[in-house]
Parts: structure tokens; sequence; C-alpha cells
């Protein structure tokens, strides 16, 4: 069935981009916006606006379909992309759910049962179970969850229980699912994704694969197209077990298989049955715009055969509001925005919007794309050059870091990229000879660790009345006070936990001493620099 009137539901640069292709297909298209999202960019880019109460609210967004007359609905990524029951509901509904079938979703949502289906298939795995089956060091999951939301790292059993109830809440908040799993974590793999197509004829194709290795807080920051220096019987191996696995979930439309990789070696972590956020730099290197393959399959027609040829190097990195040093997320207006040209650039935002506190605090996506990953990389590098922001903190000073990195440059990040070169360190020099420690059988020389996000987030300030002061390091909401008045506390005790884009920080002592006074209690809305906790010594 032609998609004439779509829907999309969802916000940002993630709905604008999707509004692009529409236009240029010629579909009409509806934009939804909960109450503190009035007016924000991708409302001023659809042919039509629908005012909904919460974007994780399927039925607010079937009456916003129904009043306006849309035959169809894009979940875009996040929010309830990946929900079967809103695609069961679209489809009850008489729309066309532009995205992989309900029972599709529902195995693929659950990451437990993706996991065994991956087994099914012949993919290997990373184990998950209990604490004493994983062993530490492992990883808490949010069963639905994706975007770094409801991740924690666990090294020892103290940790634990600790993390598992963050999760937890971030998971609930994120998407509306507080369920998490236990799983190995392995401390330096590279992240490589394969990108997938598959339509309702049974025709399932690859478009080569993605390395999204340079990550914070579990989230993405760098990606590029083809991975760098991986084995080629990797790569060939990789992309063969994603079209397997998808066969055996009998999948239909975009979505991407995530795996990580260590020498010869690669796990399967989860599907993401939807678009990414890292999807043009597979749309640079294929020529293959994946909104309008998603539209087309969606409409019942077939997939061309063969998986497209990759041509040159792409590389994408993440502009957000937050600080560049701890990752801690910003939000304020946007007084000055300048974009590069020369690149693709998809931005959620333009000069005079607000960054919101309820919302991932990405400004635009920068993509460089050249016959060879070097140029790709240097055209990035100018572009970032060319980029300014004032009025909201951004990581722009880390990604032009980034792109000159050493280590970068020379495709040899992993996951660990960022604990062991702090950002906006000088890099890590080493002759020639001895590069990697491999010689000596050992690993490269230590580098110190960046301040640990609570560790970052606390402040040194001093509060009326000569006490030592704990302040908002960004706009939030507190959602937990671990301590009272009189309290005696240790350095580095968490004091309380502070949300924000539905990622949560906790902050921490400074120093030992005792709670002089709480200046707030649990849901509490608070600005950027407010004192919420005063000191003694």
């Amino acid at each position: 069935m032609e998609i004439r009137k779509l829907l999309v539901a969802n916000r940002g640069e993630i709905a604008a981009r999707i509004f692009r292709t529409c236009d240029r297909l010629g579909i009409t298209t509806v934009a939804v916006a909960a109450p503190d999202d009035a007016g924000a960019l991708h409302t001023r880019q659809s042919g039509e606006v629908q005012e909904i109460k919460s974007y994780l609210d399927p039925a607010e967004h079937l009456r916003a379909a129904s009043e306006s007359g849309a035959d169809a609905i894009h979940p875009g990524y996040g929010f309830l992309a990946e929900s079967a029951d809103f695609a069961a509901a679209v489809e009850r509904a008489g729309l066309t759910w532009v995205g992989p079938p309900q029972e599709v979703l529902r195995a693929a949502g659950d990451k437990l049962e993706a996991k065994r289906l991956a087994v099914q298939a012949g993919v290997p795995v990373l184990p998950s179970g209990s604490a004493e089956e994983v062993g530490f060091p492992l990883l808490v999951k949010a069963a639905a969850g994706g975007g770094g939301r409801g991740m924690r790292v666990v090294r020892t059993a103290d940790e634990l229980d600790q993390a598992v109830e963050a999760a937890r809440r971030e998971a609930k908040a994120g998407f509306g699912d507080e369920t998490v799993f236990l799983e190995r974590y392995l401390e330096r793999p590279r992240h490589v994704e394969v990108q997938l197509l598959a339509d309702k004829h049974g025709t399932t194709v690859h478009l080569g694969e993605r390395d999204c290795s340079v990550q914070r807080r579990h989230q993405k920051v760098l990606e590029e197209s083809p991975a760098p220096e991986l084995d080629v019987a990797v790569r060939d191996a990789m992309t063969s077990a994603a079209v397997e696995l998808a066969g055996e979930l009998r999948y239909v439309g975009a979505g991407t298989v995530e795996f990580v990789v260590q020498g010869e070696d690669f796990f399967f972590l989860e599907l993401n049955a939807r678009i990414q956020v890292e999807h043009p730099v597979t749309e640079a290197v294929t020529g293959v715009d994946l909104v309008e393959q998603q539209l087309l399959v969606a409409s019942g027609k077939r997939l061309a055969a063969g998986n497209p040829a990759i041509n040159g190097h792409a590389v994408e990195v993440r502009l957000y509001a937050e600080d560049p040093r701890s990752f801690l997320p910003q939000a304020g207006r946007l007084e000055r925005l300048r974009l590069p040209e020369g690149v693709r650039v998809d931005a959620g935002v333009e000069a005079g919007d607000e960054v919101p506190v309820a919302y991932d605090p990405m400004i635009a996506k920068l993509v460089a794309h050249a016959e060879t990953r070097e140029e790709a990389l240097d055209q990035l590098a100018a572009a970032l050059a060319e980029t300014s922001v004032s009025g909201v903190t951004t990581n722009l000073a880390f990604l032009r870091w980034l792109v000159s990195y050493p280590d970068v440059r020379a495709g040899r990040a992993t996951t660990a990229f960022l604990t062991e070169n702090p950002p906006l360190s000088s890099p890590v020099e080493l002759p020639d000879a001895w590069e990697g420690g491999w010689r000596l059988n050992r690993a490269r020389a230590a580098v110190s660790p960046p301040p640990r996000v609570e560790d970052a987030s606390r402040s040194a300030e001093i509060a009326p009345g000569g006490h030592r002061a704990v302040t908002a390091p960004m706009p939030g909401t507190v959602i937990r006070v671990l301590v009272e008045k009189g309290a005696r506390i240790e350095a580095r005790q968490p004091l309380l936990v502070l949300e924000a884009m539905k990622m949560e920080t906790p902050l921490v002592s400074p120093h030992d001493g005792v709670v002089g006074h709480v200046h707030v209690v649990e849901g509490d809305r608070v600005a950027g620099g407010d004192v919420l906790i005063e000191l003694e010594a």
C-alpha cells in the first residue's frame, strides 16, 4: 500500500531527517510535539503538527495520526521505535507501520531472547546469567534498552545492587521497561555493527559494517564505515552471521546487528530493530537512502537483490550539548550556531532554539565522505574547525581533539579509548619501534583514566557561610537523596543522584566531613550551579 501521509512518532534530528526524504518522495508529513517541545525544529520542518502529551504514549500518537489523517507511522529511533505493543496498535488501527513486524520486535527487543536466537543461528554470544555465572567485570543491561541508557559496568560484588537499581530506573524512564540482565564485559573490544535491509518477500541484504568503538557512557561519539583495520575473514563472517540471524527472525525492514570484536573473535551484542543514529555513514558509502528503503519495504515493495558496493570511507561525529571533559549533559539556549558546509549535517536544532533538559542533548551529526579514510578524517577536521556554537557548553573542542588523535587516525581505537586517553589530553608518546608494547608482550604504557562522571560532577565551591557546597553540574531532577543533615561522610561517598536527559549522575562528596545542610528533596528540579548540599569539614 502506498504511503501518502506519514506521522513521525519522534522528535529532533531523526524526525527532521525523515521529513527530508518524505519531501523528496512527495509524501505529506505530520510532526508530533510534547508540551515541553512545542516549536522545536522538527515541528518547523513538517507539513503539519499535532500536540501530544508524551513521546512515550502510544495512544497519543494514534490519536494524532487519526486527527491528521496520516496513513502510516515511522517511529525513528528511541522512544517507541522498538515497542512491539506500539507496532501492533498501529496495525490494529489500520495504519502502515514503518518498521519490523511486532513478532520480530518482541524477539529482538528482549535482548535475552535475541541472544537465544543468535545461538540458534550459530552466532557466537557473550555469557549472561547471574553474577556468579558471568563473573566480574560484568555489564548490567536493560533488556528493552539502547543508546547507552540502562547500562552499568560492575567490577565488584559490592557495586552490583546499586548498579542494578540505577540501570532499572534509567530503563524505566527511557523505555518504560525496567527489566535488566547481566552479561560478561570485555575490557578492550572493538564495537562493530552490520547494517541490514530485508523485505516482505524474503530478500535480505547487508550494507557493510560500521565501527562505533569510540564511546562515552556506552553511547557512541564517532562512527565510520567501513571499519578500519578489520580482517577480511572476520568481516565476511560477521556480515554472514548478521544475515543468518535476520533469516532466523524472518526480519523485515532496516536493522542493525551489533558485535564486539577481539582479534579474530566476534560476539553478538544485540539486534537493533530500527534505524540507527549512525546510519548516515552507511548511506554515504553505499549511496542508499535507508529511510526511503524503509518506506518502500513498508509499502510492500521488493528490495534490489545483492549487497550494495561500498565506495570510499565515511566518518561521523555527534555534536552534543555536554561538558567536553566529563560528558555531563548541558541545556540552554543556542545563541549562535554555525554549522559547516562541504559535509553532510543532520541537525536537530537551529540558532535560537533551546537544548531541553528532558531529551537527548544532540545538536547535530557531521558526516564526511571521501575516497580514503585519511581524506575523510581531514575533511571532518576542517568541518569541525568551521563549526562554532555559543550559549551552551558543547563537546566541540573534544571532537576536534578526537579526530586528530593518533590512535583514532591509525584506526586503533577500542571501546576503552576514552578510559585510556582522557578527553583533551596529550597523546602518550612511544618510540615507533615499541608502539603498542607488543614486543615485550605487555600492554601499552598505562595512562591516567579520565575523571569518573561523579568526580567530574562534584563542586568545590564555597557556599554562603564558608561551607563547601556540592552544586548541580547541569539542569536536572533530583531523584535520590542519600544523606541527611548531620551525617558523617567520607570522600567520594555518593550524596544524591541527579537525572538529566534520562541519564543518571551520582554526585559525591569532595572530602571527608559532615553534612551541614541539604537544600533539596527528591523530585526537585534544579538549575545548573544550584547549591544542593553544604558540607562541613
